[in-house]
This record gives C-alpha cells, sequence and structure tokens, in this order.
C-alpha cells in the first residue's frame, strides 16, 4: 500500500482534504494511468469526485482563482492558439490574451507541463486560471464538435491533409474516373484550402478560372477574399479533383451540377460543404458552401432579434396553425432563422416534416425530404404527401410557384404550422410577391401570421473597435429620431488588427418582424400596396430593416457604414 507521503500535489491535496479516500485514489492512479487519460478527468469521468468541491479545494490550496466557464464569451479566444490534439493532451485551454500575457483554463492546479507548451507555442507567457474539471469537459466538448471556426490548421501535417477522409453520402463515381486526378499535390492542396476555410469561418470557397489566371476567394463575413491564384493551367485538374470529391460526372462540363461533400476529420467530427458547378467561358467554377450543423443549436438569443421581436417569433411558433414567412436575398440567413425556429418546434410530441433543396443539416426528429425535380419529386409534390402523413409542423424550403403556394396557404388553413422562405426585400414586399403570383389576397390575410425580412451585418470586432463622432445634422439624415441622438449615443467603426478582418468579426442578424394583424389584413384584401402596407406596419411599431440597423449601430454591434451597406435609406 502506497502512504500519503507519497502523493504529491493534486492526489495529496485531495486525500488531505478527504475529497477520496486513499485506496481509491491509489487504485484511480493506476488506472488513469493505464486508460492514458489525466488524472482528475478519470476521478470525474468515473463519478469518484465531486468537480465543485476539487476546484474549490484547489483554489485554496493552490492560490488560484476560481473561474466560472458558463459565463464565458467565446469570441474572445485566440482561435490561432486552438490546436486541438495540443488541448485533448493537455486537458488545459487557452482562453484569452491580454496585454502580453495568455489565459489557460485548467482544472488540475499542478499541470505544469500544459503552462509551458502553451507559453512555448505563443511566444508569450501564460497565467493559469482554474476550473471545474467537469465544466472543462463540457466547453472542450462543444469547443470541438460544434464549433468549426476552432479548428487550426496546423493540427494536419501533409501526411494526414492527404489522408483526410471523404464521402460525399451519394453513389460513387466510375472507377475510372478516380485515376485520373489521383494527383497527390492537388489532393493536398485542396484539402489544405478546406481546413484554412474552416479555420478563417468562411461560409463559401470560390474556385475561379479565367482566361490567365486561377482565383481561390473566400466569403468571410460575407466579403469575398482573395486567398490564392494557382497556374491556370491547373484548372482542369482543380475541377475534377473537387468534382471526384463530391460524386459529379467529371465527364460532363457542359452543365451545371450539383454535389455534397462529407470531409471526415476524425471519428468524431465531420464538416459538409454544397458543392455547385458552372460552365464558364475558360472551365468550370467550383462554389463550395460550408454547411456549419451547429447554426440549428445557437438558440435564439444569439440571431440579434431585439427583445420585441424575438418575442413575438417565438409566440407565433407556439401558435397550433398558420404561416411564418421569412424573406431576404441570397446569403441573409434565412436557413439559421428557419433551423432555429425547428429546433424549438422540434419536440416528440410534434411531426416535423421538411422539403428542402438541398437539405443542408441533419435534424434528429425532423422527417426531412431531399427535393429531386428530375425524379418528379418538387415541393407540390411533397406538400401534398406531407398532408396525408399527419404533420402538425411543415417546412418548405422555398416557395416559387403557385402550385406550391396555394397547397402551404391550405395547409396553414387547416390546422398546420408552416414555415417558408421568399426572394423578397421587405416584409411588406412579400405580400406583393404573393399576390404576383396568383395568390388571392383574402387566403394570404387568413393564412399568414408573421412576416420576417432579414439581413446580415458584420459585427465590429471587439478587440479594437474605435469611437465615431458624427454631427447631430448627420445621424437625422441617416434616419436617426431626434429622441434617439439626445443622449448622445456612442457610436463606433472599424479599425482592424490580428484578431478580425478589416475590422470585423462574425455577424449579427438584422430583421424587420411584421406580425399580419387585422388592420394589414384589411388592407390586402382591399388591394392595397406594398407601400401602403409598410406605412401601416410602421404606424402598429413595426420597425424596418433600416430602423432596425440603426439600433444595432446604437447599441455598438456594428458600425454606421455596416448600416449603409447592408440597408437602404
Amino acid at each position: 500500500m502506497v502512504g500519503t507521503s507519497s502523493f504529491h500535489g493534486l492526489l495529496d491535496t485531495l486525500v488531505r482534504k478527504q475529497l477520496i479516500a486513499l485506496d481509491v485514489a491509489e487504485k484511480a492512479a493506476a488506472d488513469s494511468e493505464r486508460a492514458k487519460k489525466p488524472f482528475l478527468s478519470f476521478l470525474v469521468e468515473e463519478k469518484l469526485v465531486d468537480a465543485g468541491q476539487v476546484a474549490v479545494a484547489c483554489s485554496e490550496e493552490f492560490g488560484l482563482p476560481l473561474f466560472d466557464l458558463s459565463s464565458f464569451d467565446q469570441q474572445q479566444l485566440p482561435n490561432d492558439l486552438l490546436n486541438e490534439k495540443r488541448i485533448a493532451k493537455h486537458f488545459a485551454v487557452p482562453l484569452f490574451i491580454r496585454g502580453s500575457r495568455l489565459y489557460v483554463a485548467i482544472g488540475d492546479p499542478t499541470n505544469n507541463n500544459a503552462l509551458e507548451e502553451f507559453q512555448f507555442n505563443a511566444g508569450m507567457r501564460t497565467e493559469a486560471i482554474l476550473v471545474a474539471e467537469d465544466q472543462l469537459q463540457s466547453f472542450i466538448t462543444h469547443l470541438f464538435e460544434s464549433d468549426s471556426s476552432a479548428l487550426a490548421l496546423d493540427d494536419f501535417d501533409e501526411e494526414e491533409l492527404s489522408a483526410i477522409d471523404v464521402d460525399s453520402g451519394t453513389p460513387t463515381a466510375p472507377p475510372e474516373h478516380e485515376g485520373d486526378t489521383d494527383d497527390q499535390p492537388i489532393v493536398i492542396y485542396i484539402n489544405k484550402l478546406l481546413m484554412d476555410a474552416i479555420r478563417k469561418g468562411a461560409s463559401d470557397l470560390h474556385f475561379e478560372p479565367y482566361e490567365k489566371n486561377y482565383r481561390v476567394r473566400f466569403r468571410i463575413d460575407g466579403i469575398l477574399h482573395e486567398m490564392g491564384s494557382p497556374p491556370a493551367y491547373l484548372a482542369g485538374r482543380l475541377a475534377a479533383r473537387l468534382k471526384v470529391m463530391s460524386k459529379m460526372d467529371i465527364a460532363e462540363k457542359r452543365i451545371p451540377q450539383d454535389g455534397r461533400i462529407k470531409l471526415k476529420l476524425s471519428a468524431k467530427k465531420s464538416i459538409d460543404f454544397r458543392v455547385s458547378s458552372l460552365p464558364t467561358l475558360f472551365g468550370e467554377k467550383i462554389v463550395l458552401r460550408i454547411l456549419d450543423s451547429s447554426i440549428a443549436m445557437m438558440g435564439i438569443e444569439s440571431l440579434g432579434y431585439e427583445p420585441e421581436q424575438q418575442k413575438l417569433f417565438q409566440d407565433t411558433l407556439q401558435q397550433p396553425q398558420g404561416m411564418i414567412l421569412v424573406t431576404g436575398p441570397t446569403g441573409s440567413g434565412k436557413t439559421v432563422s428557419l433551423y432555429t425556429g425547428l429546433n424549438i418546434l422540434n419536440t416528440p410530441e410534434r411531426n416535423i416534416s421538411t422539403a428542402e433543396d438541398p437539405v443542408e443539416i441533419n435534424l434528429s426528429g425532423v422527417n426531412q425530404v431531399h427535393i429531386n425535380n428530375k425524379a418528379g419529386l418538387d415541393f407540390s409534390s411533397a406538400l401534398r404527401a406531407f398532408l396525408r402523413q399527419d404533420p402538425d409542423v411543415v417546412m418548405v424550403g422555398e416557395i416559387r410557384d403557385l402550385e406550391t403556394a396555394e397547397i402551404a396557404i391550405k395547409a396553414a388553413q387547416t390546422g398546420h404550422l408552416v414555415l417558408s422562405t421568399l426572394h423578397t426585400n421587405s416584409a411588406a414586399e412579400t405580400i406583393t410577391r404573393l399576390i404576383n403570383m396568383g395568390v388571392p389576397g383574402y387566403n394570404i390575410a387568413s393564412s399568414v401570421s408573421l412576416i420576417i425580412a432579414q439581413r446580415l451585418a458584420r459585427r465590429l470586432c471587439e478587440h479594437c473597435k474605435k469611437p465615431e463622432s458624427l454631427p447631430s445634422e448627420e445621424l437625422i439624415k441617416l434616419g436617426f429620431s431626434s429622441a434617439q441622438i439626445a443622449d448622445s449615443p456612442q457610436f463606433y467603426q472599424p479599425q482592424g488588427c490580428d484578431k478580425c478582418s478589416g475590422g470585423y468579426k462574425g455577424r449579427v442578424g438584422i430583421y424587420e418582424v411584421m406580425p399580419l394583424t387585422e388592420t394589414i389584413g384589411r388592407v390586402i384584401m382591399e388591394g392595397g400596396n406594398s407601400l401602403q402596407i409598410a406605412d401601416i406596419a410602421t404606424q402598429e411599431g413595426v420597425n424596418n430593416l433600416r430602423k432596425s440597423g440603426l439600433l444595432k449601430a446604437i447599441s455598438g454591434v456594428t458600425s454606421l457604414a455596416e448600416i449603409n451597406r447592408v440597408t437602404s435609406f
């Protein structure tokens, strides 16, 4: 039997403070070593100690501050230092940088090796922050299973990059095509670009051939940035490799094609890409959309709704019938709003069916149908089938024609909650669009419950944004009321630093949430136009996109220049 004198550091502390029995500690020490797991992590996983009590005891014993990770803003994370292998090895996470010091969250205060390795790799002094081990485990799991932006490219060496598993989930292309693109440098180059896009938080990758050059661009926070310029003669090989990965027909170069890539980074982590090819004058342009499954779990609080807008959306979602329409141009975040609503509604008591083109994110508990026009499965036929399957909630990816609109409206009028999207510029113009399709005004007034128009604006970087001063006359011209500027609000403008892209980091939604009230319903049935509907909505207290954007500028979330970019006066 090993005596207590042979225990040091954390073991000694736990035994002396009677948080664990000596014999249990001895056995756990041996078992954790065999399992190649950190001792404290092993104790918490096996429920041999209470993580909260251990954290308090260690804080007192080692004089370290005890930190609550549940209130930590992940925007402060130094993404460039989030190396998954290093974090898993030491069970420690670099949380933030203050001045020339890196602060690292640890559960075991004797884990000096972690601090030394992070210090070496960051090139700055490290300070330990003590957190409860169970909180740390949950934080790390969430970080690397749902936050794709936390991946660091240096987690993968050249050999690993070339061996990344690719699975499209669709029938495999003819084997003879594989040899045409079995080009190791091309494989590594494309895999590096995909990993870099994930690390930078890009939403899309554009591979573009031109007569004398080739360009690769990433869309980051809604803005395209050029990231590479390989030789033009590689255009065909790059396109062929991407088409093989997404299981397209590489012999067909005359028509557009669609595909899908699943990039398996580890046993528990994979990233999906939606792929589109387009024949252009000098070759095929390939665009990849990164599909982040974590958006369905973001929570409505993080989307940027004003409190009254959020309440209106949530209240309408709880209605047993009616239609909620989300509108805006491509890339305005409509999919995020729809999936967030579905996630709120996704309970065992509800039967939810969706028709999507394509299905972007898999939701457990939701019956999702991938539209296949070639096989005759379009939105209208899927909707008809849904109504024979006892649905409570129906989601239609997009209302594109009168037939789909009529079936969706019939569903909303007969005891179903229907969610869908349209491409329009404002909430009021959505009514005009439906009428132009041929939907009678009385059907719109009796079925549509709520219309949400939205845009995405870039968030100002919290590390480098600087104050901006404008005269009152200029603010009035921009759309502010006298009451809004009476309190002398502080505005900010972008500056740029090593933690952001041009002074911005991330995006936030700007919304116009318009309920179809009795007054608006009467105007619709009387043949009123979108301007009349918008005026009444304003009188009833609905903020249009411009006003909602100005509120974001007042709160310091984004800049006036960004609001001017995404909304009209």
